[in-house]
């Protein structure tokens, strides 16, 4: 009997003729309707004419983000029609389908629905697609929406297509749906207060898949006192199942409420219980499981962590895995809704009100963020390899797709053009990650190997250990909720992949490992000093304790990126040998001649390596002379010109022409470091071809190669000595060395007698010489630019405090008029 009470009091009926007239109208429609309006039960329902007699007959298919709320849909829309699951309305999840011949509403995950499409792109028999809470914007469901407006375009005009969510971005959908029409339903409204209780002590920001312990206790306080200042059940809102534990651990001693987990992972008859009214009060903590789709009874509260998991992909590391954000203002307002559902109700949000302004508006679209490898493949199959032709809301990155594009053609899923391959075809029927496909396939698609694949398919709970082999062990003989999921997997993987004739008969320890490095061959990883050396490049640590530590190679399955390091950390991983890495990763086996300049000197070998691995090494005695000479060139660059052999004139060669450079310009040439480098070729050439190590640059000599730089096209090489000498002729006759050391201002130091009688500075190249006077005995007594200012101010000071302690040498009262002198006054006199 159909319960039209419950049907009635569904606020969403009042939207349903605006609804039909857009889909009559147009086919395609966005509905906008606030949680607990019944969007996702009501609305199906009538689509398919189950609520009055004489309605059109249509079928119906319901796609919804999770599984968890694909059953619930479903339990609930069946409840309402007074039927069970699998008569007017069923549903399909992966590696469960409870459906009936007279199913007239089928509630799917949206990873089902493009497994349908790719087999049956026309949805034969299918009248109706609704896609829920797409305001979620995961790459399924963006995918579903891009692939049936193709089916609709070219295949299924009259294929009817809703996109329903309770906060979206109504406009952008339209538009991708041909100018869809826009209906919103009016939700019955119950005010929700806001609390703000940040807390007292600093907490530090989410990195990676770590949340503070000082949140979480925070968190399991604020759930004590909502417990006691407020009535109803309390709705507490966390990132994962890591951190609903702890806080349950936590929440001890609460007396007659009962505490309730529900997650992706949790048992159906917890969940189950979740979704009922409760005989007490409840207190339930849940992931963004209950953000929207489900309807929790009894919650008058919630207590939002405000946080959330989204999906990231390190490729400098080749690392990809959740990781913990802070949650959008949309997930914000969805999350303090389900406190409004039914009655008037308050939303604890454990951060301060100044910081909400702070946050995102909406969650990062998948597509933006997480590894495009399997989307890629999808695409590859629909025939649109770069999804240039796909209605997409946000076009994937190029990058992102160019990485999931090389994965692809390593695993022989795409062909040369991206288009997908007969084995690639295969790989995305099987419904997991390619690379897990292509791990199934190549192990022989063994019972074991399917059990490898279906652990490494959804991440299996901490307890389950770090060592692949011992997981699998775990789960065989596990009675929790993962490993139910997991045996079901399992026997999906074996009706879709049959075992080959090329099955393995490896002991279960060693087949897991090569599962995890077909799947991860970049992550195979060689014992080098206390951690293990990826092939990717990145090093990756096993924790103490472990299994896995010490073992010489594994393959890395899972792993994280510890707060403030480089490196990555094992969270689940298999034992291999070298045989089965260089099997996995063969296409990544390199040998090659190594020449380069390592400890000082030229290094010539022969390497073979696995990516970044070096597994073996022989000395090379005929190296190929030009790699000699980039090696060369290599060592110049790391420890500088030093290396050639600098006499003092080669030294003095440089000085001048950087000054001459400063001042002068072109064409004078620029003798930096940096130029030299980059003009290696023109003023080093013979003398570096013929070198073969560090010894022989040290015969080079520097001075008769900086001459090749010399202007001599342009003529002006003669005239060096003219514009900056080495030596000027002062008025005692010496003839004095010019210091070039700083181009600025080159210092001529010479005893202050040898310049009695000149009355202006010397000058090379236009620039005035700094005169550095020198006593008789050759120390600094005056530095100038300006000899006659300083015959005329300085002079006298000098004289005064010199002519006692050198009575022998002259100390004329009118220096600018003396003659100049090398010598003391004896010699002078004779």
């Amino acid at each position: 009997m159909i319960r039209y009470d419950a049907l009635d009091a569904l606020p969403v009926r009042g939207a349903l003729p605006g609804l039909a007239d857009a889909l009559e109208g147009h086919g395609t429609a966005v509905l906008v309707a606030p949680p607990g309006t019944g969007k996702t039960t009501l609305v199906p329902l009538a689509l398919a004419g189950l609520l009055e007699a004489g309605a059109p007959a249509r079928r119906v298919v319901v796609a919804e983000p999770r599984r968890i709320a694909a059953r619930a849909a479903a339990r609930r829309m069946a409840w309402l029609l007074g039927e069970k699951v699998g008569a007017s309305v069923g549903y399909t999840v992966r590696g469960e389908r409870v459906v009936g011949r007279h199913t007239r509403v089928e509630v799917v995950t949206t990873g089902v629905l493009l497994q349908r499409l790719q087999r049956d792109p026309e949805l034969a028999g299918v009248d109706v697609v609704v896609l829920d809470e797409c305001h979620e914007r995961h790459l399924d469901a963006d995918t579903a929406a891009a692939f049936l407006w193709d089916v609709r375009q070219a295949l299924r005009p009259e294929l009817r297509l809703v996109a329903a969510s309770a906060t979206t971005d109504a406009e952008g959908w339209s538009r991708l749906l041909g100018g869809a029409p826009v209906v919103e339903a009016a939700g019955v409204s119950h005010p929700v207060e806001v609390v703000w209780a940040p807390p007292v002590r600093p907490v530090r920001p989410p990195h990676g898949m770590r949340v503070d312990p000082v949140l979480l206790t925070h968190v399991a306080s604020v759930v004590r006192r909502a417990l006691a200042e407020r009535e109803g059940d309390v709705l507490c809102f966390l990132p994962g199942v890591g951190e609903i534990a702890r806080v349950a651990g936590q929440l001890g001693g609460l007396g007659d409420v009962e505490l309730l987990q529900v997650h992706g992972r949790a048992p159906a008859a917890v969940q189950d219980a979740v979704l009922a009214p409760g005989a007490g009060r409840r207190v339930v903590l849940a992931t963004a499981v209950a953000e929207s789709s489900l309807t929790v009874p009894g919650v008058r509260v919630v207590v939002d962590a405000g946080l959330a998991r989204e999906p990231r992909v390190d490729h400098a590391r080749g690392l990809s895995a959740l990781t913990t954000v802070r949650a959008s203002r949309a997930a914000g307002r969805q999350r303090a809704g389900r406190a409004g559902r039914e009655a008037p109700g308050a939303v604890y949000r454990c951060w301060a009100e100044a910081e909400d302004a702070r946050l995102p508006l909406f969650p990062a679209p998948e597509i933006k963020v997480a590894d495009l490898t399997a989307f890629a493949l999808q695409t590859a199959c629909w025939g649109d390899p770069d999804a240039d032709g796909l209605a997409l809301l946000d076009p994937p990155p190029a990058g992102a797709m160019a990485a999931a594009r090389s994965v692809l053609s390593a695993i022989g899923a795409v062909d040369g053009t991206g288009r997908a391959t007969e084995r690639g075809t295969r790989l995305a029927r099987l419904g997991v990650h390619p690379r897990l496909g292509r791990a199934l396939l190549d192990a022989g698609a063994s019972r074991a190997a399917a059990e490898v694949v279906a652990l490494l398919s959804e991440e299996p709970p901490r307890e389950y250990g770090d060592d692949l082999a011992a997981a699998v062990r775990t789960a065989r003989r596990g009675n929790d909720a993962y490993a139910g999921r997991w045996r079901t997997e399992v026997r999906r993987l074996q009706a879709l992949a049959p075992e080959s004739d090329r099955s393995s008969s490896l002991p279960d320890d060693a087949l897991a490992g090569l599962v995890a490095a077909l799947a991860f061959p970049e992550r195979v990883a060689k014992a080098d000093g206390g951690s293990h050396l990826m092939v990717s490049g990145t090093r990756a640590e096993v924790r103490d304790g472990s299994a896995l530590r010490g073992t010489p190679w594994i393959a890395v399955a899972v792993a994280d990126r510890p707060v403030g390091k480089g490196h990555a950390r094992v969270q689940l991983g298999a034992v291999v040998d070298e045989g089965t890495a260089r099997r996995a990763a063969q296409a990544l086996l390199d040998e090659r001649d190594e020449v380069h300049w390592a400890d000082g000197d030229v290094v010539a070998r022969r390497a073979e390596r696995l990516g970044a691995i070096e597994l073996t090494v022989r000395p090379l005695k005929d190296a190929d002379p030009v790699l000699v000479r980039d090696a060369l060139v290599e060592g110049l660059r790391q420890e500088g010109f030093g290396l050639l052999r600098w006499s003092p004139e080669a030294e003095v060669l440089r000085q001048r022409l950087a000054f001459l450079r400063l001042r002068v310009g072109e064409p004078w040439p620029d003798v930096s470091d940096v130029s030299l480098h980059a003009r290696v070729d023109e003023w080093l050439e013979p003398e570096l071809s013929r070198a073969r190590r560090r010894a022989d640059l040290a015969r080079i000599h520097a001075g008769d190669a900086l001459g090749r730089l010399l202007p001599w096209a342009a003529g002006e090489a003669a005239r060096l000595d003219e514009l900056a000498p080495e030596r000027i002729t002062v008025p005692s006759g010496s003839r004095i060395r010019i210091d070039y050391a700083d181009p600025e201002r080159p210092v001529l130091a010479v005893k202050l007698q040898e310049m009695f009688g000149l009355h202006a500075s010397p000058e090379v190249a236009g620039v005035p010489l700094l005169v550095h006077l020198l006593s008789p005995a050759g120390r600094p007594v005056a530095v100038t630019a300006d000899l006659a200012s300083f015959w005329k101010d300085g002079y006298k000071g000098v004289r005064a405090e010199l002519r006692g302690r050198y009575p022998k040498h002259p100390w004329p009262e009118d220096p600018a008029s003396a003659e100049p002198t090398r010598h003391t006054n004896a010699r002078l006199r004779r």
